[in-house]
């Protein structure tokens, strides 16, 4: 199966459209061959703004940019452009609501080896509890690109939460990509893995060792975190009556979050949530941490046999 890293994917749909759009612009934060937008720049020197490690000026020029018809991308590591320019974001992007798209790499455990203060686990609350914010959090490549011309053709803040690693290709050319429209990847009966980012490869994983003891899930690639497919996540509560999230981030205030939110509200029923338990990560390599923290497939299949167990 090959294998590309989120951001990889995203320098190369960028690239693409930036001959298709010639309003895009590019910004970054002094990490342009770590964030892949170097591919935009060398293609496009006059279009490409390296700001420095200034993640808020970046994201405040991008705001200017945004109100005098550009359509431009900010990148950075997740800790810093979710964290480091969150007022910026907040106040001067999404407040009125303009037309930038902040692509974050590295975020999540898988990281590795820079270690917890580089391994951004809250980026996807932080992004999703501010209004006019979209939150998308792609599986692999193909994905990623897709979520990429998505952003492009909404009208406002975009999040694009990418990885460092390099992840199977899950989807082919077929593929549709629809923002707040989650993907049903598997189906079946018993319960509901719903995942994001890396983790939707490794929920399929876990569909082929519970089908292998009899147990059959539902897996639904829950892509866009904001807005949410309610419709998805209430018909898959009603049709499995149990739940569990997977994602490679606190399972506070993220994809865990917001399903159980839904859930709560509509049609409660076991659930549980895979993800960092409200805890720093720490250096390693991205096999390690993984399975330090619970977020492999094996991870994935304990919960879902407690959770069936739970509905009986």
């Amino acid at each position: 199966m090959s294998k590309i890293a989120t951001r990889e994917a995203y320098g190369q749909a960028l690239k693409k459209l930036g001959h298709i759009n010639k309003d895009i612009v590019v910004l970054d934060a002094d990490l342009a061959k770590s964030t892949k937008t170097i591919d935009f720049a060398r293609e496009f020197p006059d279009r490409f703004f390296d700001m420095g490690v200034a993640e808020q000026n970046m994201v405040a020029t991008a705001a200017g940019l945004a109100a005098a018809g550009k359509i431009p991308f900010v990148s950075s590591f997740a800790v810093f452009a979710s964290g480091r320019a969150f007022e910026q974001i907040r106040n001067s992007v999404a407040y009125p609501n303009l037309n930038v798209k902040i692509a974050a790499s590295h975020a999540g455990i898988s990281v590795g080896e820079d270690g917890a203060s580089h391994q951004s686990v809250e980026d996807i609350s932080l992004m999703r509890t501010i209004p006019n914010m979209t939150v998308i959090v792609p599986a692999d490549g193909p994905e990623t690109e897709a979520a990429v011309q998505a952003a492009l053709e909404i009208k406002g803040p975009v999040y694009i939460r990418l990885g460092r690693l390099a992840v199977p290709v899950l989807f082919g050319e077929d593929y549709k990509f629809e923002p707040g429209k989650a993907a049903i990847l598997k189906d079946g009966n018993d319960c509901t893995v719903m995942a994001c980012g890396l983790m939707t490869g490794v929920a399929l994983e876990a569909w082929e060792i519970l089908k292998n003891e009899g147990i059959n899930i539902k897996v639904i690639n829950m892509h866009t975190i904001k807005p949410i497919d309610r419709e998805a996540i209430i018909e898959a509560a009603k049709e499995t009556g149990a739940i569990v999230t997977a994602e490679e981030h606190s399972v506070i205030g993220g994809l865990g979050s917001a399903v159980a939110e839904v859930v709560v509200e509509n049609c409660p029923v076991p659930m549980e949530r895979v993800g960092l338990k409200d805890t720093f990560g720490e250096s390693g390599t991205p096999a390690e941490l993984l399975e330090k923290y619970g977020l492999t497939a094996k991870d994935i299949a304990a919960a879902v046999k407690r959770t069936i167990a739970r509905k009986k």
